[in-house]
């Protein structure tokens, strides 16, 4: 009788997709986002390596992401039309296929660890606006006050947006209050700014997570893909877990992440077709842009993308991670 083999775990992140700037950004402004993601992704893997979980792991990476100003998420949020913060997140367990989420928040610290309260202190899925803060102070999670979320850049961000007069996806306009070099390695107009993580874990467990700080402009009240299981996020550990970043009234619509394992539950196809279909097909057709970071029960990993480029990063246990911005 053979033993069953433990599964090799890994951890795939990514901050966001859009268009490239490769001759605007400076090295050091490139290098800067290299080493916040390899940052981001070493102590996820280190967990991995120990024995933890995947659940762990991506909300762990997550928490770093929401930390980290140079992502659309937590500290660095964009602002919506009317001045404020309104965050989304999500989490999902593969293993049971539990989940949990929160839109529209403003005062919470780190919105995934509410989703992942949701999904594991209460008999709901999604909690939002100020339901979703009072359950959160109830779990004893870290408030804040909004303005811990502002940062300059994002504040100039929106006042030029507002002369558009138009709201703009995710960090879609942003260029227009970074045109000073070093500018980011994404132009800032076109980047579509949510931060996620799937993972493997060595018991052959998959999970993903998924927040934002959503649309610069945008209306109060609305809410994208992030927070939406089966639409941003999605894990299930029979297929794949999918974190998704982009135009988020697409990927709702398509309910991509759900779809790229349906794909691969009932036509058979493996987790690079399901999501370059998803990706270089499906979203284009309706106007689609963005990408996402998969990783199937084998602990295949994929990262496709239907923009210029993507902030991005893996890490598989006894292996140096490896980022990359461009193609």
């Amino acid at each position: 009788m053979t033993t069953a083999q433990p599964f090799r775990p890994v951890i795939a992140i990514h901050g966001g997709a859009g268009t490239m700037s490769r001759n605007g950004a400076a090295a050091g402004q490139e290098a800067a986002y290299h080493q916040a993601l390899r940052g981001i992704l070493l102590p996820a893997q280190q967990l991995l390596a120990g024995g933890g979980s995947a659940l762990d792991a991506v909300t762990l990476a997550v928490e770093l992401l929401e930390d980290c100003p140079l992502f659309n998420a937590g500290h660095g949020a964009v602002f919506t039309h009317d001045e404020t913060h309104e965050l989304d997140a999500a989490v999902m367990d593969g293993a049971t296929l539990r989940a949990g989420a929160v839109a529209c928040v403003s005062h919470i610290k780190r919105p995934v660890r509410a989703a992942r309260a949701v999904m594991e202190d209460s008999d709901h899925v999604l909690f939002a606006g100020a339901g979703a803060e009072e359950f959160a102070r109830r779990q004893g999670l870290d408030m804040v006050e909004p303005s811990y979320f502002s940062t300059e850049p994002r504040r100039e961000q929106l006042r030029r947006a507002l002369g558009t007069d138009r709201a703009m996806l995710d960090h879609d306009g942003a260029a227009l209050a970074f045109r000073a070099p070093p500018a980011a390695p994404l132009e800032e107009r076109g980047k579509l700014g949510t931060v996620g993580a799937v993972a493997l874990d060595v018991h052959g467990n998959l999970a993903a997570a998924t927040s934002t700080g959503g649309m610069t402009n945008k209306q109060p009240g609305r809410v994208g893909d992030s927070p939406l299981i089966g639409a941003g996020t999605y894990a299930d550990n029979a297929t794949a877990a999918i974190s998704c970043t982009g135009t988020g009234e697409m990927f709702i619509r398509l309910a991509t992440a759900y779809d790229i394992c349906a794909r691969m539950r009932y036509a058979g196809l493996s987790l690079e077709q399901a999501t370059d279909l998803a990706v270089q097909e499906a979203l284009p057709a309706i106007g689609g842009r963005g990408g996402l970071v998969a990783v199937d029960r084998q602990g295949n990993v994929s990262m496709p993308f239907n923009t210029e480029g993507m902030y991005r990063g893996c890490a598989r246990v006894g292996e140096e991670p490896v980022t990359a911005i461009f193609r």
